[in-house]
């Protein structure tokens, strides 16, 4: 890989980290506010109806699940900037062969060549 190679994964993460990280606060936001209440014209904070409760309930948890994906992605690109630090990006971490480029400009955090990642897959 080379240097150009590497500053262009470099800013691609970088870009993508920032995205995620604004995208991140914004779900932490929503999963934790208050749910009806004078949003919705109430003095109190409790739904009228048990059927609002429920899409509340189901959007918190929509959101929470949201959340909690956006933060692996963050973990996935923070570990991949310290590969490329190390020089070890775009090695495959099971077999060591070269990522193909395509595929890291799909996912540039990526851990694993194609075979490998469906090697992986399998056994979860």
């Amino acid at each position: 890989m080379t240097e150009a190679d590497k500053t262009t994964f470099r800013d691609t993460l970088l870009a993508l980290r920032h995205r995620l990280t604004g995208e991140v606060s914004h779900l932490a936001d929503e999963a934790l506010r208050g749910r009806g209440g004078e949003a919705s014209g109430s003095l109190s904070n409790a739904p009228l109806h048990l059927a609002d409760l429920g899409t509340d309930n189901a959007e918190q948890d929509f959101t929470l699940k949201l959340l909690e994906n956006q933060e692996q992605a963050l973990t996935e690109i923070n570990e991949a900037l310290e590969r490329l630090r190390l020089g070890t990006f775009g090695r495959c971490e099971e077999c060591g062969a070269a990522i193909p480029k395509g595929r890291l400009q799909a996912l540039p955090y990526t851990r694993h060549c194609v075979d490998c990642a469906r090697k992986v897959q399998q056994s979860l």
